[in-house]
């Protein structure tokens, strides 16, 4: 099966979520998650992006889900795969893992 080049998107902000205090950064948290997905599924294309809950994104449906992590107070960072929230504050690689499992990625 050939593999859907997915999309993980992590939503954050420079400021540690107040929740999240002894967390990594969002930035720390996309770093860490774009390096282990690497690892993990090698020579498996994927597209990893940061979007800023701070800055307003260009893209329609990324800046409208920024404005809901806000609104809605949800603990950053964010994890999305493909539109699908998969991690909130301290996200698992074990439950990312198992949603990019879902489109074909294996280990």
């Amino acid at each position: 099966m050939e593999n859907k080049e997915i999309e993980i998107v992590v939503y954050g902000a420079e400021q540690i979520c107040p929740s999240c205090v002894n967390m990594p950064s969002s930035r720390e948290t996309y770093d860490w998650l774009q390096a282990a997905v690497a690892r993990k599924y090698p020579n498996q294309p994927f597209k990893i992006s940061y979007v800023d809950i701070t800055i307003p994104h260009e893209d329609e449906e990324k800046r409208i889900f920024a404005e809901r992590v806000v609104e809605e107070d949800m603990f950053y960072p964010v994890v999305l795969i493909e539109g699908k929230i998969v991690g909130e504050g301290n996200p698992r690689l074990k439950t990312i893992y198992a949603e990019m499992e879902k489109y074909g990625y294996n280990a």
